[in-house]
This record gives C-alpha cells, sequence and structure tokens, in this order.
C-alpha cells in the first residue's frame, strides 16, 4: 500500500546509508504500526508500507543473502 504525506521529522536514514547525497531508503513507523519505506530524494512520490512481520522477513532475507 502507498501513503503519502507522511510525518517529515519521522524520516530515519539507515545506519548503513552513507552521508553524501546518496541513494537511500528512509523508514518510519506510522500511527497505525506500520513500516513506510520511502526515497530520500523523493517523498512526494509517497512511501511502501508494510507490516513490522514482512519488514523483518525482507531485512533477514537481504542480510542472509537469500535474496
Amino acid at each position: 500500500m502507498m501513503r503519502h504525506d507522511l510525518p517529515v521529522d519521522r524520516w530515519r536514514k539507515s545506519s548503513y546509508s552513507p552521508d553524501n547525497g546518496g541513494q537511500c531508503l528512509e523508514t518510519q513507523t506510522t500511527a497505525d504500526a506500520l513500516v513506510a519505506v520511502g526515497d530520500s530524494k523523493n517523498r512526494a512520490m509517497g512511501a511502501h508500507t508494510f507490516s513490522p512481520a514482512t519488514w523483518r522477513e525482507f531485512i533477514t532475507a537481504i542480510r542472509s543473502g537469500t535474496l
């Protein structure tokens, strides 16, 4: 599901993202406890939202190299 107009001050950049203006994703927890994921350079595009369990599965797959 896409979300727009999320609070700007709640976005968090990953500690793995360099601070050089490069491409990175930001996340925030929404008021209804979903994880919103958006492009830091184009917030007007909106953010995809995921359940916490789905987001954890995705991150686990990335870390383990299965995705």
